[in-house]
């Protein structure tokens, strides 16, 4: 089959994969606010506060390519 426009899909191969994204930054921002609380230094707790950010940030990219594949629509 020869497809003009990529299908809107997402392989089991893929939503494994997008799975183990989803875990490796969910634990990693659970670690970091964890730690947030047990840091007294000012500018260090503003540096994970920005990293834990981030990690949610990608979170919420990574749920919204499943969102979109389980609706089949961009």
């Amino acid at each position: 089959m020869n497809y003009s426009k990529v299908p809107n899909i997402i392989s089991s191969k893929d939503l494994d994969y997008l799975s183990d994204m989803f875990q490796w930054n969910l634990v990693a921002y659970k670690h970091i606010n964890n730690s947030i609380n047990n840091v007294i230094d000012k500018d260090i707790k503003k540096m994970l506060k920005r990293v834990s950010d981030v990690y949610l940030e990608s979170m919420k990219k990574i749920l919204n390519i499943l969102e979109r594949g389980s609706n089949g629509s961009n």
